[in-house]
């Protein structure tokens, strides 16, 4: 049905980095969400109603959330479209991970309601009154459910969308609480013990565990996450094709939504050659990156010298010296100044994250390091943190 849908309403289907796609795509799953939830809360509602099961009920209400979901979802991707203005000049593609932290909040609020209502159960003397349309109405409603995640699943992926995923996952727990209140309907038949109220609980449980995991996921890119490896391994590969840079350093990633990337990083040149040409290569560079990977690029050239031997020899040696000191850590920007009494070697160090060393700590342990072999050589030191 996603399929029909997007080839009646999706100029260009199959273009998922087109942020007028990815909207389309957004809106389509909401809306056909909103639809199929709404009446699979109608058909539990009724018929959780006419067998007395708390457990049933409570899982129609689920859906009824669910409904609120896919719009603030479907909400959500018509809003990060809207272009830019002069109070956000990047946008508003984080307005999509706004509405799947909104999801989780209502996933959340059913959670809570599941165990306020199942809590009442366990008191309750008034069993379940089950038929074979309940059971045929719960039937048709994992099959739903199994489908809802299928194409929720499937349509994030292709165009990279948070608050898609929390709606597929949320789908798939709702699939297995769907589970449970069958289990617990017939279970109900052979004991007077209160199997709905358990049931309740444990359908809770997982709409809790599935509202923590939407959380964390859109969570994440707003207070800002790094990159995939893959990301920046092929952002280096395709810098790296431009000749004659030869190395690049201090590379950050903003995101901004979906499709609203921005990238930075310093590229090394040779700083015995032409400036303009260099300058016209970083111009293509900048051009083939944000054609390639659909974002905006700003590149800083830093001249580095490729013929001095002692400058060689110091990089080899600090390359060799870092593992001793802590793992992960890696220098850039290397270069020397010679004087009548000693040589400064002027450098920035990367230091990970969970580098126990101190700044001060890891710039005297370099300097000693250093100045041991090179006995004129003084380290003159910038910390860097890891920006990717």
């Amino acid at each position: 049905m996603i399929k029909l849908l997007s080839k009646i309403f999706i100029k260009n289907p199959s273009d998922y980095s087109n942020p007028e796609v990815r909207s389309r795509y957004g809106i389509i799953c909401g809306g056909f969400g909103i639809f199929l939830n709404i009446i699979l809360f109608a058909l539990k509602f009724i018929f959780g109603t006419l067998a007395k099961s708390v457990a049933m009920i409570a899982d129609a209400f689920n859906n009824l959330s669910d409904a609120a979901s896919s719009l603030v979802s479907l909400l959500g991707f018509k809003l990060a479209l809207k272009k830019p203005d002069s109070e956000h000049p990047f946008g508003h593609g984080r307005m999509e991970y706004i509405a799947g932290l909104v999801i989780s909040f209502l996933i959340f609020m059913m959670g809570f309601e599941l165990l306020k209502s199942s809590w009442d159960a366990l008191f309750s003397n008034e069993k379940s009154e089950s038929t074979l349309f309940s059971y045929i109405v719960l039937g048709i409603a994992i099959l739903v459910k199994l489908y809802m995640f299928i194409y929720n699943h499937a349509i994030a992926k292709k165009i990279n969308s948070a608050s898609l995923e929390a709606v597929a996952k949320d789908s798939l727990s709702d699939t297995i609480s769907t589970f449970v209140v069958i289990a617990s309907m017939v279970a109900s038949k052979f004991t007077d013990f209160p199997v709905d109220g358990v049931a309740g609980f444990i359908v809770a449980a997982f709409v809790l565990k599935t509202g923590y995991e939407s959380a964390k996921d859109t969570i994440e890119p707003l207070l800002g996450q790094p990159p995939e490896k893959e990301f920046i391994l092929a952002v280096e590969k395709e810098v790296l094709a431009h000749k004659p840079i030869i190395g690049i350093h201090d590379m950050v990633v903003h995101d901004y939504g979906p499709g609203r990337v921005m990238v930075s990083l310093h590229a090394e040149v040779p700083g015995d050659q032409n400036i303009f040409d260099l300058h016209d290569v970083i111009d293509v560079t900048e051009f083939d990156l944000s054609q390639k990977f659909g974002c905006h690029v700003v590149i800083h050239m830093d001249p580095v010298e490729t013929d001095n031997p002692l400058l060689e020899e110091l990089k080899l040696y600090l390359k060799s010296v870092l593992p001793e000191i802590a793992e992960g850590l890696s220098i850039h920007d290397v270069r020397i100044v010679p004087g009548n009494t000693h040589t400064n070697l002027i450098y920035d160090v990367v230091k990970p994250f969970e580098c126990e060393l101190t700044d001060e700590e890891l710039k005297k342990k370099l300097f000693e390091i250093v100045n041991r072999k090179y006995s004129t050589v003084m380290s003159v030191i910038t910390v860097d943190s890891p920006f990717v």
